[in-house]
């Protein structure tokens, strides 16, 4: 082998690796890449079946019901347009409660079912997650009309 020879090789081996590194590394992002889903983008299938993602909204006035003796809890979230049951076993955020703003990170299990395997609720008074203000906002809703609309029966 000449000298022109190797060098084409050694490049062509170069470009080769850096092509293989560089599908593992983008397969490798995609993967762990975790969507926002409202519960009418849910309920209409864009939400992936075999990946995890997050889903949030309002959480729906008299809809949290916990299993005696367990740390087992479903609850229904809104975007005012759809509502989803979520499934949660663990201890949920001291700021969570009916009418306030969640995301909750899982997947869809058979029978649609969202099992969640974190909730995250909002950390003050007038914040609210910016998918959850989006979701809400594209309902036809502002957020602050559909935050008024979630506690005009409650009084925290």
């Amino acid at each position: 082998m000449n000298k022109r020879s190797r060098r084409k090789v050694l490049i062509f081996g170069i470009v080769f690796g850096v092509a293989v590194a560089t599908v593992l590394g983008l397969t490798a992002f995609e993967e762990n890449l975790l969507y926002f889903y409202s519960p009418t983008q849910v309920k209409a299938g864009e939400a992936p079946a075999t990946h995890s993602f997050r889903v949030g909204g309002l959480v729906v006035d008299g809809s949290v019901k916990r299993e005696p003796d367990s740390l087992k809890i479903e609850f229904d979230v809104t975007d005012n347009t759809e509502s989803m049951t979520i499934q949660y076993t663990g201890i949920l955020p001291d700021l969570f409660r009916e009418g306030q703003g969640i995301v909750a990170m899982g997947s869809i299990q058979e029978g649609g079912k969202f099992v969640a395997q974190e909730v995250l609720a909002k950390h003050d008074e007038n914040y609210m997650p910016p998918e959850v203000a989006a979701a809400l906002e594209a309902s036809g809703k502002s957020v602050k009309e559909a935050s008024e609309h979630m506690h005009k029966s409650t009084n925290y």
